[in-house]
């Protein structure tokens, strides 16, 4: 059967799937990707949205006949590919593919921590301490021991720190339920599988790490395909590189308590090492002040408090390392900590004396945390690498990864320079079905009012759209901000549209929340500008504070930037410019989801239209009306809330 027949009107496909429609893009993608396979090609696509390129993919990967690894962005996603999409297309092929899942480990019940903890006893609250039960009897009764499965027990519950498994605490083939394990039955599936779905950070890390079981899946691979390919970059430039995490230190003490307890009682040394390791740590983020930010190594050197502080940890570290050293022969347990505190004392010293310079050093805090990164310059030679380990087909798919249809950008970034780039448009009438609305007479974005500029442009727009209303920004900051003046106007209004905000739940929840309350608006930051599919008339408005340019102090950026001006390239044509356009794309795609959905998109930033390179942004966008006219903008929405 040809792919003309497959992805015909009265194909299987069509005849399996309810609401299937035939799209001539879809088709053509389908039959690049399956040329690539064929001839074990490098193949980069971009498919507008409503192109369908979930099944573009599928049906020729299932078709091949040979091993095939599908990565994609998330977990949501690769739960959807693994239980709706992949069954549904090897079903309408009858195809006798073998499908599995493979995700990290901290996703897997791990049998010897869970049995620790029980041990233990101790929690960090009496949630985590009720959720126990519960996970003892899905562990009890489950295949997979997934804890995506467990819907009773929230993923973020501090509980499943205590009885998962990471790279660091495994004790590999030494522990007693190896041969029950879940990571391990997960990865048996995997080899056994034809088809089998990971998720990007899981196959970086392994690529890396060699840990996660993609590295043994990879010499059988004939084909490798990347979902949501836009994420790439960032994700494999995070494992390229050496991270040290406060957390990782913190768990190496704890563990090492509640070992020493347990194996080395009459040694109390051990246990005060790892409350001194324990307590140098939690000091060294207390010499930054900030709940959120980044620095380069330079400027973290200009905090006197952290340099010193760096001394004690540094020393901490090796007394525990030197005491686990002499204790590590009464348990596998003590050994592995021992093991662990090795590896950590080489990267913390690495990172303070680092000297090679295609490295970026710096460090990031968060509210309860601290991580130092050393991160390279450049991904391109070592991902070039990966390319040619073996003799297969490599597929990278998403809706935005050009720039006008020019992909120099993004296969400098992944080092795909003999790569065949082919794009799509959407089969969407965008004309009709949706308007670029830029607000006249906006101050500059760096401006102190900015933000109440914007939520005063925005504001004849959501009471035209009543509600149904994505705000999103650039910043958590801004989005507060925003926040609290909507809610103002709305008051003073009276209007009663649900105001949701990013943080207030998780993001599943706002979204089922938002799509289920008429009117709804939502305000949320850049974590909202992908992933997020809200098809229909629930949303008819998305608001986008400014062009989304990553923060020239951001320590990564701008040593890239340093690195790019000493080789005589400008980074903002060839790095920032670009990088802002596909970012923009992703948020522009929340708007139109179906071939029925009408909406505005309004961004707010006068750049857009003032500067001369605004002309090659909005051309990257797909083809929309285009307006500055307030009352054109509304009357726009009018039409479409009348229908509602």
């Amino acid at each position: 059967m040809t792919l003309d027949e497959v992805f015909a009107d009265s194909g299987p496909l069509a005849q399996a799937m309810p609401g299937f429609r035939v799209r001539q893009q879809q088709l053509e993608m389908a039959t690049a990707i399956e040329s690539a396979i064929r001839d074990n090609r490098c193949l980069v696509t971009e498919a507008g949205t409503g192109t369908g390129k979930t099944l573009a993919y599928l049906v020729p990967a299932l078709r091949s006949g040979g091993k095939v690894l599908i990565s994609t962005g998330t977990k949501t996603l690769q739960d959807q590919l693994y239980l709706r999409d992949l069954p549904a297309v090897r079903n309408a092929l009858k195809l006798p593919a073998k499908i599995a899942l493979l995700k990290g480990r901290s996703n897997y019940v791990c049998h010897h921590h869970l049995k620790r903890s029980v041990e233990d006893g101790r929690f960090a609250s009496k949630e985590d301490a009720a959720h126990l039960p519960k996970i003892i009897r899905f562990a009890e009764k489950s295949m997979t021991g997934d804890k995506g499965e467990l819907g009773s027990v929230p993923e973020q519950a501090t509980v499943w720190q205590q009885v998962t498994s990471t790279r660091d605490n495994c004790l590999g083939q030494e522990c007693d339920d190896y041969e029950n394990c879940f990571v391990v039955r997960a990865r048996r599936e995997a080899m056994q599988a034809d088809v089998v779905v990971v998720n990007h950070h899981l196959f970086f890390a392994d690529v890396a790490l060699k840990d996660e079981g993609v590295a043994e899946l990879l010499p059988a691979c004939n084909t490798i395909v990347f979902d949501e390919a836009h994420q790439l970059p960032d994700v494999a430039t995070v494992f390229f590189g050496e991270t040290v995490a406060a957390s990782q230190l913190i768990e190496l003490a704890r563990d090492t308590r509640l070992e020493s307890m347990l194996h080395a009682r009459d040694f109390s040394a051990l246990p005060e090492a790892a409350q001194a390791l324990e307590k140098s740590v939690r000091d060294m983020r207390l010499t930054f002040k900030q709940d959120v930010a980044r620095f380069a190594y330079t400027e973290a050197q200009q905090n006197q408090a952290f340099v010193e502080q760096l001394v004690i940890v540094n020393e901490a570290l090796k007394t525990l390392r030197d005491l686990l050293d002499t204790q590590q022969n009464r348990a596998d347990e003590l050994k592995r900590c021992t093991e662990r505190a090795a590896e950590l004392l080489v990267l913390f010293e690495a990172w303070q004396n680092a000297e090679e310079t295609s490295l970026i050093r710096w460090l990031e805090l968060s509210p309860s945390g601290m991580q130092l990164h050393s991160t390279p310059l450049s991904i391109a030679q070592q991902f070039s690498r990966q390319l040619k380990t073996g003799v297969r087909s490599w597929v990278f798919a998403s809706a935005t990864l050009s720039v006008g249809g020019d992909f120099t950008h993004y296969c400098n970034e992944m080092g795909l320079y003999e790569a065949e780039c082919q794009s799509w448009e959407s089969p969407f009438n965008y004309p009709e079905q949706a308007l670029l609305y830029v607000p006249q007479d906006m101050p500059e974005p760096n401006s102190p009012a900015y933000t109440r500029a914007v939520v005063d442009a925005a504001f004849p727009l959501v009471k035209a759209s009543s509600g149904g209303a994505f705000l999103l920004f650039t910043s958590l900051r801004a989005m507060r901000e925003a926040h609290e003046l909507l809610s103002i106007r709305l008051a003073g209004a009276g209007l009663k549209f649900p105001l949701l905000l990013q943080g207030e739940a998780s993001r599943t929840e706002l979204l089922d929340k938002f799509r289920a309350t008429p009117n709804a608006i939502l305000v949320a930051s850049q974590s909202f500008w992908e992933g997020v599919d809200v098809p229909g008339d629930a949303l008819r408005l998305v608001v986008i504070d400014r062009l989304p340019f990553a923060a020239p102090d951001d320590p990564v950026l701008a040593a890239r930037i340093e690195h790019l001006q000493k080789k005589g390239i400008s980074p903002f044509i060839s790095y920032q410019l670009p990088h802002a356009v596909i970012t923009l794309k992703q948020g522009a795609g929340r708007l139109i989801r179906t071939e029925t959905d009408r909406g505005v998109l309004m961004i707010c930033d006068p750049r857009l239209v003032d500067k001369p390179y605004g002309k090659r942004i909005w051309r990257s966008l797909p083809p929309m009306k285009r307006t500055r006219e307030v009352l054109t903008a509304c009357e726009f929405l009018s039409l479409k809330t009348e229908n509602l």
